[in-house]
């Protein structure tokens, strides 16, 4: 049995990587386990599972975060507020050395906390600031490299798409989820802002002189506390228990139609169609994996696959320290071939269950998967950050990956330190009393 299994994963990761879609070849691993399950145990091919776990898969109520912070992301990119991000962080630090590489960080951690996507980042802030770097002097490799691994901050920093993937996949809370992300992000881009200060010593950064007419402060203050309202209200509204993750979803969708529409007045109602068309071409694809991984879980599941993997991974090591080591270089490894959300779909429900049985704290782990997948993204050869920023910068996706090589390690050393400091994670969800 334990042979069929390990076959049977072994073909999901490679009908995946030879281009069949992931939730084709979920929906063909669940249904050749259900039927290795019938042929072992004698029973009739249980074919009610599947619609069954579809219909399951696709009604989970947390789930329905994910379109509404989705939604309420594209209508607070439409209303422009990436340019307002961008000023509103010049006017913070845009006259040190470097600053407006240090304002590319401080925007995409700010426009992540908008988003919740590390795509959704690259390609927005890209557009913007790296045409704006080589303007100034900066080259396009360290540019690229910046906001690539910038990018990554949307994953991390809540709300977050993949905290939310990755807390209905395992039973955790996705409250605690985004309270655990808070000092990691803020880790991460102080992180990435050490290194650009260094590379600024190296290599010589230019520095904005010019300083920004009093005139025109009070509105790019007001232009960059708008949109960062809407992390306030998400978050301080959970932190508070006024309502749910998937409650503060449609009320960021309400505050951002309240403010594109009535404050900045940067949407039309003729813009709301194409908006939804928008939202719900990215959330689709996503909701049909997560609805066909459960048809996958439940194959392997009854299986007995968990309590293989389980049996196996203590059978190298009981040691959660080493235990971590090794997941860290698995995932890091997986993520350089497969989209962050399918991995987390695919082996949160693997590898959580073995994290407990070693007193690893659910958020933790999480924590630790969701940055570290994250960081993949901008890693070769399926780094989708890497291939945005390099086509956005008209360079060769290798000047991509030297130009982000010192910011990817600086992301490295975060990971490692909230793996083996876990209270770095369940510091802030525990003072909220929320479950870790």
């Amino acid at each position: 049995m334990e042979l069929m299994i390990g076959l049977l994963v072994i073909l999901t990761f490679v009908i995946i990587i030879v281009g069949v879609p992931i939730y084709i070849s979920l929906i063909l691993v669940g249904i050749t386990s259900l039927g290795v399950l019938a042929v072992n145990t004698g029973t009739p091919f249980a074919a009610i599972v599947v619609p069954q776990s579809i219909f399951s898969g696709m009604g989970n109520l947390p789930l329905m975060a994910i379109p509404f912070f989705i939604l309420a992301g594209e209508l607070m990119n439409r209303a422009g507020i990436t340019e307002k991000l961008v000023k509103f962080s010049m006017l913070l630090i845009g006259r040190v050395p470097g600053g407006l590489a240090h304002a590319t960080v401080v925007s995409s951690m700010l426009f992540s906390g908008v988003t919740g996507a590390a795509t959704a980042t690259s390609s927005a802030m890209g557009g913007i600031m790296i045409p704006a770097m080589k303007k100034e002097g900066y080259k396009t490799e360290e540019s690229t490299g910046i906001i690539s691994q910038a990018s990554t901050c949307g994953a991390i920093i809540p709300p977050s798409i993949i905290m939310v993937v990755y807390a209905t996949s395992v039973g955790a809370s996705v409250g605690a989820m985004f309270m655990g992300g808070i000092i990691p992000g803020i880790m991460l881009g102080i992180a990435l802002m050490f290194v650009v200060f260094i590379r600024s010593k190296i290599c010589n950064f230019p520095r904005r002189t010019e300083t920004i007419p009093r005139s025109e402060i009070l509105e790019i203050i007001i232009g960059g506390v708008l949109p960062l309202g809407m992390i306030v209200v998400v978050i301080g509204g959970i932190m508070g228990g006024i309502f749910t993750p998937t409650e503060a979803g449609a009320i960021a969708v309400a505050y951002g139609l309240l403010t594109g529409i009535v404050v900045t007045r940067a949407l039309k109602v003729r813009d709301l169609w194409s908006i939804l068309l928008e939202a719900a071409n990215r959330v689709g694809p996503l909701l049909l994996i997560i609805a066909c991984a459960r048809i996958f879980s439940f194959g392997l599941t009854a299986l007995q696959m968990p309590v293989i993997v389980n049996d196996l991974i203590l059978s190298i090591t009981t040691n959660p320290l080493v235990f971590l080591l090794l997941v860290n270089i698995f995932l890091l490894v997986i993520g350089m071939f497969l989209d962050g959300g399918a991995s987390v779909i695919i082996l949160a429900p693997i590898l959580a269950p073995v994290a407990m049985s070693m007193d690893i704290s659910l958020i933790h782990f999480g924590i630790v998967m969701v940055l570290n997948l994250s960081i993949a993204t901008g890693t070769p050869p399926v780094g989708y950050c890497l291939f945005i920023t390099s086509k956005i910068g008209g360079i060769p996706v290798e000047g991509a990956i030297r130009g982000s090589i010192p910011y990817l390690l600086s992301a490295i050393v975060v990971l490692m330190l909230i793996t083996y400091f876990p209270f770095l994670i369940t510091f802030i969800p525990t003072l909220m009393g929320l479950r870790v």
